[in-house]
């Protein structure tokens, strides 16, 4: 997928480089009522998704490199990395701050905790002329932030830290 305006997500700068940047996506699926022979449009008519980019180290030290993650640790898929100021990072890997889990930021792959050996769901994106594009043929951009719940504080999962 080309890189568009539409599909711009943040200014390289705006990359915090010791956290995350937290935004939204939607899946996105077949369009059968336009082209119902071929199936290729497409719509994003998935629920909604939260993703997060983190600055990664080039090979001559700097941050010029970003990666994209889906907002969710391995371990329990309900438990966000990034609860919506930015997620834990320790020595360059990203932290889950329920069970610890570990997660190199570069590669998604947890190195210490309940998921080691799993990875992170990675999404595409590309850096160009300053900005962070998602590229992902799967996915639209749906703006920053994290997904709008409703008020109900009811507890549905285990306990937090």
């Amino acid at each position: 997928m080309g890189i568009d305006a539409e599909r711009r997500i943040a200014a390289l700068s705006e990359v915090p480089t010791n956290s995350t940047l937290l935004f939204r996506v939607a899946e996105r699926t077949p369009d059968r009522s336009t082209e119902p022979a071929s199936g290729s449009c497409t719509t994003a008519s998935g629920t909604e998704q939260e993703a997060i980019l983190v600055a990664t180290a080039a090979d001559s030290g700097e941050r010029s490199e970003v990666a994209c993650w889906l907002n969710f640790c391995q371990h329990f898929t309900h438990i966000k990395l990034d609860k919506g100021s930015g997620a834990a990072m320790r020595n360059d890997e990203l932290v889950c701050e329920n069970h610890g889990a570990y997660f190199e930021a570069d590669s998604g792959l947890c190195t210490y905790g309940p998921c080691e050996g799993a990875t992170l769901a990675a999404l595409d994106v590309t850096v160009a002329d300053g900005a962070v594009y998602l590229t992902d043929d799967d996915y639209e951009f749906v703006g920053r932030g994290p997904v709008e719940t409703d008020d109900d504080l009811t507890s549905t999962s285990n306990v937090e830290f």
